[in-house]
């Protein structure tokens, strides 16, 4: 939603700093060019929050049903302080998009519920192509300062 008050962090907070964080990145294929602005997003995000690129793994799966898979089997790793989701499902004629959404919103979720791991959720769901790209770049980033901002919560509350 456009213009929603998410909220605000002074840019000091230490929820925001990402120096000692390790983040895995799971991108969807589908829809490639709006995934890959989202990764790029994303990862020049983690940057800025002070994340280092070795610190970061960032792997491709066919599409948004097959990234809980990839969160899961990450999070089995027990590596991560925290994981980002992306992609893009579009709406199309069928019924498809609902089961599409529903379903990876819904595992993406479980992943975080069933590891208690912060999983940032960037799958953008959108009527058409014009919105998605719209909202690329920004939900990148949100999804970045959302999984650092959680993991150092989730740090302090354990």
């Amino acid at each position: 939603m456009f213009g929603a008050d998410k909220g605000s962090l002074a840019s000091d907070d230490q929820r925001l700093d990402g120096r000692k964080l390790y983040i895995g990145i799971v991108q969807a294929r589908f829809n490639e060019p709006i995934t890959n602005a989202l990764a790029q997003a994303c990862k020049a995000e983690l940057a800025a929050l002070g994340v280092q690129d070795k610190h970061i793994d960032h792997v491709l799966v066919p599409g948004a049903l097959e990234v809980p898979v990839a969160l899961q089997a990450m999070a089995e790793r027990n590596r991560y302080d925290a994981l980002i989701a992306l992609g893009c499902i579009v709406r199309g004629e069928t019924y498809h998009f609902e089961l599409v959404a529903n379903e990876s919103g819904a595992g993406v979720s479980r992943v975080a519920l069933d590891y208690q791991l912060p999983v940032a959720n960037a799958i953008l769901t959108t009527e058409n192509m014009e919105q998605a790209i719209a909202r690329q770049t920004d939900k990148g980033r949100d999804a970045a300062r959302v999984a650092v901002e959680m993991a150092n919560l989730l740090d302090d509350i354990q």
